[in-house]
């Protein structure tokens, strides 16, 4: 079985399962020969180049299992016959744990006392604080379980929202009267055509005053030029692990607008994402060759 994967830990991995022949593709080097023979594709982290080319020519690809929890490049150009899984759970505490200390972070005012320690200035005030508020967490699925977790010894009120409702959590049609009482909105949404751009100038208008955006989502969520027109007024805060474009080129307006920590796509890249990653890949390919039911299938409701 003809298996391409993104790295040669991952090809260890899976070094001793029977039938299996593992060939590395990064994205970076050549592609291996045999595009058409691949029936089982694990893709990098970081998206290849040509991915619609690539794909229609996996005319035998019967699993495409990615190391993401989002599957918005490969989706839309899966060959008949092909099932696709994404990464649900493997980036939850790497994730989870950035939200956490970007809001921190922003709140505490963290970036402007580094800038302060290398200028040699004591610049004492008082901050903001996570204590007493409410963090909006937008998305609430595996991601938002486990910041919600992280959350348990900060004190603060957690108001849930998702696609549906269900039990402590809001429909997402409830989210403009929701918005104005959070102090922390945090993004965990899918890229879908429903999220792309769905944090507009009315979504921004409708956060209170002072209170800090962090998008651990994708950058396409969020409107960048009507977030860095609510930045310029001060009256928000932002922490973006995503941006639109990625990579922020150089000279991009995101780069110097006020009250905004930006971090370069690296929320869930951390050992125990690997590890994790590691452990569903061989455990997804037992059960492909096994015959029995994959887990983390993507279907029409995502």
């Amino acid at each position: 079985m003809k298996t391409w994967v993104p790295s040669d830990s991952v090809a260890d991995v899976l070094s001793d399962l029977p039938g299996v022949e593992c060939a590395v593709y990064d994205g970076t080097a050549p592609m291996p020969e045999g595009v058409d023979e691949v029936e089982v594709w694990i893709p990098p982290l970081v998206t290849v180049p040509d991915v619609p080319g690539t794909l229609a020519r996996m005319t035998s690809l019967r699993l495409l299992q990615t190391v993401t929890a989002g599957v918005e490049p490969y989706r839309p150009h899966l060959p008949d016959g092909a099932v696709l899984c994404n990464a649900r759970g493997v980036h939850d505490a790497g994730t989870a744990e950035w939200a956490v200390g970007a809001m921190i972070a922003v709140l505490r005012e963290f970036p402007g006392f580094v800038d302060a320690q290398r200028r040699g200035e004591w610049t004492y005030h008082h901050t903001d604080v996570l204590a007493d508020s409410t963090v909006l967490i937008v998305g609430y699925g595996s991601i938002g379980a486990a910041l919600e977790r992280r959350l348990e010894g900060f004190e603060v009120d957690v108001v849930r929202v998702a696609r549906s409702a269900r039990d402590g959590v809001h429909a997402m049609d409830e989210l403009p009267a929701l918005l104005p009482e959070a102090d922390v909105v945090v993004l965990l949404v899918p890229a879908t055509a429903d999220t792309a751009g769905m944090v507009d100038a009315a979504f921004l208008a409708r956060m209170k005053d002072g209170a800090v955006l962090v998008n651990a989502a994708r950058g396409g969520v969020v409107d960048t030029d009507a977030l860095i027109a609510e930045l310029k007024t001060g009256r928000l805060r932002a922490a973006l692990d995503v941006t639109a474009p990625e990579p922020l080129p150089e000279g991009h307006p995101l780069w110097s607008a006020p009250g905004l920590l930006i971090t370069p796509h690296i929320a869930g890249s951390t050992p125990a994402s690997v590890r994790r990653t590691q452990r569903l890949i061989r455990a997804q390919l037992l059960r492909y060759l096994a015959g029995e039911p994959l887990v983390n299938v993507i279907t029409d409701s995502y």
